[in-house]
């Protein structure tokens, strides 16, 4: 049940044609269960801080076993504790939207996030890549 660096470049793939098509050009980050770093895809283009924020969204996630929304959620609630727990990790953590966890039969394999173009097209880009990911298998492209 492990998520494989073939399904990860494959999803990635996906996104990365998707935002394409979208006008968008983004930075996909996919991480394994324990917050490591699988793939980054940035694309011509994108933003160079992006790079840095998608991988630092998906660590969080898969670190907090929360989605993006709900970990803004936490982060906003309690700032000094979130603070603390941050420096804990020895990772970068950023809480944002556009950022899912990877389950397959309700245990977590991964997760992804994306950032580059609006929070609407990240979002939907996230989407896409986790529809993918969900599955037991990510189909060839």
């Amino acid at each position: 049940m492990l998520l494989t660096l073939d399904e990860a470049r494959a999803a990635s793939d996906r996104v990365r044609e998707h935002a394409a098509g979208l006008g968008a050009t983004v930075t996909i980050a996919i991480v394994d269960g324990g917050g490591h770093l699988q793939v980054l895809d940035r694309m011509d283009g994108a933003s160079p801080m992006s790079a840095r924020i998608a991988p630092a969204k998906a660590s969080g996630v898969a670190l907090f076993h929360r989605d993006g929304g709900d970990l803004m959620g936490l982060q906003q609630a309690y700032p000094a504790v979130f603070a603390q727990i941050i420096d804990v990790a020895g990772a970068p953590i950023v809480a944002g939207l556009a950022a899912r966890l990877i389950r397959r039969d309700g245990v977590v394999v991964g997760a992804i996030a994306v950032a580059g173009g609006t929070f609407e097209q990240d979002d939907q880009c996230a989407d896409v890549g986790l529809g993918l990911l969900s599955t037991a298998a990510v189909p060839a492209s």
